[in-house]
C-alpha cells in the first residue's frame, strides 16, 4: 500500500535550517508530483512547495521563496525539503502529499524559536 513518512522535524533556531525527507513506498514515485505542505496552530493547511515527477519542474509559495528548496531522488523513492533562515512564522507540521489520488503522511514537527 501506499505510504509516506516524513522525517527531519526538530527545533530550531530562527536563521537556522533544516532538511526534511518523505520516504515513499507502495507506488512508482517518479511518475507522480509531490508536494510538502504545512499547518500552522489554528490555521489551515497551506502548499509550500511542489515538485513534478522528474524533478525538472517546481514552484513555492511566495512565503517561501529563496528560503526553502525542493528536490527528489526518484532512485531512492525520496523527496526532500531544505529549510534556510527559518523564522517563526515558518512553525509548523509539515506534510507530504503524492497527487492524483491523494495521500499524505503523518507530519512533521518543525519548531522555529529562540
Amino acid at each position: 500500500q501506499v505510504q509516506l513518512v516524513e522525517s527531519g522535524g526538530g527545533l530550531v533556531q530562527p536563521g537556522g535550517s533544516l532538511r526534511l525527507s518523505c520516504a515513499a513506498s507502495g507506488f512508482i514515485f517518479a511518475y507522480y508530483h509531490m508536494s510538502w505542505y504545512r499547518q500552522a496552530p489554528g490555521k489551515e493547511r497551506e502548499l509550500v512547495a511542489g515538485i513534478s515527477g522528474g524533478g525538472g519542474q517546481t514552484n513555492y509559495a511566495e512565503s517561501v521563496k529563496g528560503r526553502f528548496t525542493i528536490s527528489r531522488d526518484n532512485a531512492k523513492m525520496t523527496m526532500y525539503l531544505q529549510m534556510n533562515s527559518l523564522q517563526p512564522e515558518d512553525t509548523g507540521v509539515y506534510y507530504c502529499k503524492r497527487s492524483v489520488v491523494n495521500y499524505w503522511g503523518q507530519g512533521t514537527q518543525v519548531a522555529v524559536s529562540s
